[in-house]
């Protein structure tokens, strides 16, 4: 499911009108905390000295040699099935059914002259007109969620070249599209151990701000598996960081993963994060747990049915043959390679991401008041 980089996309490119509807629904607090960035905030987490004395990749891990390292990327890859599920068992069958009616009263009008009516022509008015409506609004708003899982690709994927030291994430057009950046403007949010007891659950997070990269919006991918907690992503940026910076020979080799829809990959990806959490749960959390195993079975196989109908990706050619002798290094991503109605929307967007000069003040602790 890429349901938070299709919501960072449309974010990016939202036009006037929506972006005023939404900022009329923050509140003052809110307002005031997307615009508390600071330079010195985004020095603090771009850097790449070590954090980690134990590099390891989560996986998983699609491909890895001497010149690139190949993840998988998708903030919620833990729930991908349910909107399959929806689709296949909800909205196909409402849309077959009512499609097949107006069909079969529209042939009985024709062909059966004896059985034909003003009511069986208004029923068969009706029909088409319920029918219409449903086809209608499904094209309009769900066609575009069911892509999130279906018909698109398999995964999405995030592809270190340390050859050509650059960054190429591969995702669907409504999620952003292509993307190329060089590794030195990439920024992580397992830099700070003191931010290792907010990783449970969380997946290590790649950004690219604007103010290194160019582009008037911010990128983000988020990478691999969710995290038990500890130094488990800082790890994980330790495994990519020092692969880039020092070679494939500088880190253990990871368990590769393969792109083909596996049932495997299917249902154990509703038990990421859990495995430390429910090692140290209560024995009537894990009563409960069996009750409701047929909702992780219903969810898998809607899982793995969204893997089935989507197709393997595929990169250009020019970053797939990035790195070898005598190939061309890819172009960067410019504002430019975008069509010129998203470069408008990105432009006009380009102020969410406006950093404040200098360093965050340092908070002023409040003295007691001295009562008696």
């Amino acid at each position: 499911m890429y349901l938070i980089e299709w919501g960072l996309w449309r974010m990016a490119t939202e036009s006037e009108a929506a972006r005023k509807v939404h900022e009329a629904e923050l509140t003052s607090a809110e307002k005031r905390a997307n615009q508390d960035f600071y330079e010195g905030d985004l020095e603090e987490d771009i850097h790449f000295q070590t954090v980690s004395d134990n590099p390891r990749a989560r996986g998983p891990v699609f491909a890895f040699n001497e010149t690139f390292i190949e993840m998988r990327c998708g903030g919620s890859e833990e729930k991908r099935g349910l909107i399959t599920i929806a689709t296949l068992g909800g909205i196909i069958p409402i849309i077959g059914v009512t499609t097949i009616s107006t069909f079969y009263f529209l042939w009985d009008d024709v062909t059966d002259s004896e059985a034909r009516s003003v009511l069986m022509m208004a029923l068969t008015f009706m029909m088409a007109l319920v029918s219409g409506a449903i086809l209608y609004v499904y094209s309009k708003y769900g066609v575009s969620l069911t892509r999130l899982e279906m018909l698109t690709s398999r995964h999405l994927l995030i592809r270190f070249n340390r050859v050509t030291q650059q960054v190429h994430l591969h995702r669907p057009k409504y999620c952003g599209g292509i993307v190329t950046f060089p590794w030195k403007t990439t920024g992580s949010t397992a830099i700070d151990p003191e931010d290792d007891s907010l990783s449970v659950g969380m997946r290590l997070g790649l950004v690219w701000h604007p103010s290194r990269t160019g582009l008037p919006h911010m990128e983000m991918a988020l990478l691999g598996k969710q995290g038990q907690g500890g130094s488990e992503l800082r790890d994980e940026w330790e495994f990519i960081r020092r692969y880039m910076e020092e070679g494939p020979h500088a880190v253990p080799r990871p368990r590769l993963s393969t792109q083909l829809p596996s049932p495997i990959q299917a249902f154990s990806a509703q038990f990421e994060g859990l495995g430390r959490f429910f090692r140290k749960s209560s024995w009537l959390f894990k009563v409960i747990l069996l009750f409701v195993w047929p909702a992780f079975v219903i969810v898998g196989t809607g899982h793995w049915l969204s893997l089935l109908l989507c197709w393997r990706p595929r990169w250009p050619k020019v970053i797939r043959e990035a790195g070898l002798p005598g190939k061309p290094v890819p172009p960067v991503t410019t504002l430019s390679d975008y069509p010129r109605v998203i470069q408008e929307r990105l432009l006009a967007n380009a102020d969410r991401w406006q950093l404040k000069p200098g360093k965050r003040p340092t908070k002023k602790t409040r003295k007691r008041s001295a009562h008696p």
